[in-house]
């Protein structure tokens, strides 16, 4: 039995930054750049995993943690498989979330935007840089599809590597897509849960700053 007692009780320190709208920067790519590099520097372990909230034709929320591979020109890049759950989502409901968590640093990021594929070259490039096993492994998993044991993958995964010995072409259905973001909010943790919260928000082609209560 889970002791809610003990989780109730659970409490963190937020002692080390404080965030202000006469700090941070005007824009806020520039501004998670600044925290990205800050994260690049602390060496957390995985600091480009970022939970992916989407939902589907029935506004059913369905969330997980993907890796983010680059920012560029507004735009935020991640790569899946044209099956998946979440792809599907995509196809019926292109909102999404992206939420960014830095227990180390006492710092979120969440990012609401609109989600579109990336050109299939544009994968191809990204999936030419890939480990050759990671490359295997996108085309041995049918993702999120039910399969009947461990071995059936393994199986897979062994018949793909005979197929493509030591490179494989990018597969059909796998590739990238872009989160172009309408809203940010950075939060950094403060003591007594008096916590700092600046939201920025797409205003045509500006982006306005406010600061938010905790």
């Amino acid at each position: 039995m889970v002791d809610n007692k003990k989780l109730a009780n659970l409490r963190g320190k937020y002692l080390k930054n404080e965030l202000n709208k006469s700090n941070v920067d005007k824009d806020p790519f520039i501004q998670f750049s600044l925290w990205m590099d800050d994260v690049l520097k602390s060496e957390i372990i995985e600091p480009n995993a970022m939970i992916l909230a989407t939902s589907d034709e029935n506004n059913f929320p369905s969330a997980r943690v993907v890796l983010l591979k680059e920012v560029r020109s507004g735009e935020f890049i991640f790569y899946t498989n044209y099956g998946s759950k979440k792809a599907h989502d995509f196809s019926v409901n292109p909102n999404a979330a992206l939420l960014f968590f830095w227990r180390e640093l006492g710092r979120q990021i969440r990012i609401s935007g609109i989600v579109s594929k990336i050109t299939e070259e544009e994968s191809a490039k990204y999936f030419a840089t890939r480990p050759y096993e990671s490359q295997i492994g996108a085309w041995a998993s049918k993702q999120s599809s039910i399969i009947p044991n461990r071995k059936f993958l393994e199986d897979k995964f062994e018949e793909m590597k005979k197929k493509y010995k030591e490179k494989a072409p990018l597969p059909p259905f796998w590739g990238g897509y872009k989160l172009i973001p309408f809203k940010f909010e950075f939060w950094q943790g403060r003591q007594n849960r008096l916590h700092d919260r600046i939201a920025y928000i797409k205003n045509d082609n500006d982006w306005k700053i406010a600061r938010l209560s905790p």
